[in-house]
């Protein structure tokens, strides 16, 4: 009994593993499914779906195909439930630096910004 009740206290005390944030995510619009996954030793995010507006958007940003593009990329766990890395916007054509932290089992925010983490812009995603 106390080897059990041991091994509750820590896995309670753990950081969530990366797979906690692996999975199919919508972003507020729903107008792109993003699956997220290991890249090496690294978390991503591929885009699965996207709306035909969104697809227009990513054209005339310079993103020739969004379905299969990398949103989310090279991100490291920096935080209990959080990682840092890099996203990409299609309809900008740029990639700014990123923090992706878990808000709940169905629910990430996601967060771009400038250089030295000025004018950022956040957005909550849901698991699909």
């Amino acid at each position: 009994m106390i080897p059990a009740l041991m091994a509750l206290a820590m896995a309670a005390t753990s950081p969530a593993p990366a797979s906690s944030v692996e999975g199919i995510w919508h972003n507020p619009k729903n107008s792109v499914a993003v699956k997220t996954g290991a890249c090496g030793d690294r978390l991503c995010g591929w885009v699965v779906r996207a709306t035909n507006e969104a697809q227009a958007d990513a054209r005339d940003g310079g993103t020739p195909k969004l379905i299969g593009t990398a949103l989310l990329r090279d991100y490291r766990r920096s935080g209990r439930g959080k990682w840092s890395g890099q996203i990409f916007v299609p309809d900008m054509g740029r990639t700014f630096g990123s923090t992706l932290m878990l808000v709940d089992a169905n629910t990430i925010s996601v967060k771009g910004c400038l250089i030295g983490g000025f004018l950022c812009k956040s957005q909550i995603w849901h698991r699909g």
